[in-house]
């Protein structure tokens, strides 16, 4: 049974399995996972740690050459985890922000999405993001701050589209259909909205 992964050092967490079988210890040709966003790369360079990092709108994880197909599953399922932890204790700030905008409307739109202002605020507490396509000024909701990336650059990608699109129409979703984690984005949005439509547990006496 693989042991519980523990922290490594920058992305790396050690690999430990007992009972799998031995296979080729030649370099394997990187493969997409069954996540589109996500490629596994093998190596027999690589013996006892698993790696990831993220490469534009891709999740590159490492792992050794004879990891079986259920340890490489499992072991992505940890690093997509590690790596969403990680960024959720990232908060970047107005330059950043509008910065990211900035490349996502070159990467998804051509640049023809060019905001005059991009900016966190804190009076928008019913919606995530919201756009002035007259102004070209995009806000988001500081409760997106501490959020894994991919959702934050979703929500950026979604206002920067209605400076294109102003309402949501067909064209509109189209647009962000170049988003490649638009669905997962949404999901975990979606998640949070109904965690915090749940009813508070009463504390524990003593609390």
């Amino acid at each position: 049974m693989p042991a519980d992964p523990s922290p490594g050092i920058a992305g790396e967490t050690p690999a430990r399995s007992a009972g799998t079988p031995q296979r080729s210890a030649t370099d394997r040709p990187p493969r997409a996972s069954a996540t589109s966003a996500v490629e596994v790369r093998r190596s027999n360079r690589r013996s006892r740690t698993v790696s990831a990092y993220r490469e534009g709108d891709r999740t590159i994880v490492l792992i050794p050459a004879r990891m079986s197909e259920a340890e490489e599953q499992r072991w992505v399922n940890v690093m997509l985890d590690k790596l969403a932890a990680q960024e959720s204790r990232r908060v970047f700030g107005d330059s950043e922000l509008a910065a990211r905008a900035e490349r996502l409307s070159a990467q998804y739109f051509e640049g023809r999405a060019r905001p005059a202002s991009v900016r966190w605020v804190t009076n928008q507490n019913t919606r995530w993001g919201s756009c002035t396509p007259a102004e070209g000024s995009i806000r988001l909701s500081h409760r997106l701050q501490g959020m894994p990336e991919y959702v934050v650059d979703y929500v950026l990608v979604h206002e920067l589209a209605h400076l294109l699109v102003p309402g949501h129409g067909p064209g509109f979703w189209r647009l962000l259909e170049a988003y490649p984690r638009t669905e997962r984005a949404r999901g975990y949005l979606e998640g949070v909205v109904a965690a915090d439509r749940l009813p508070q547990l009463p504390a524990a006496r003593g609390e």
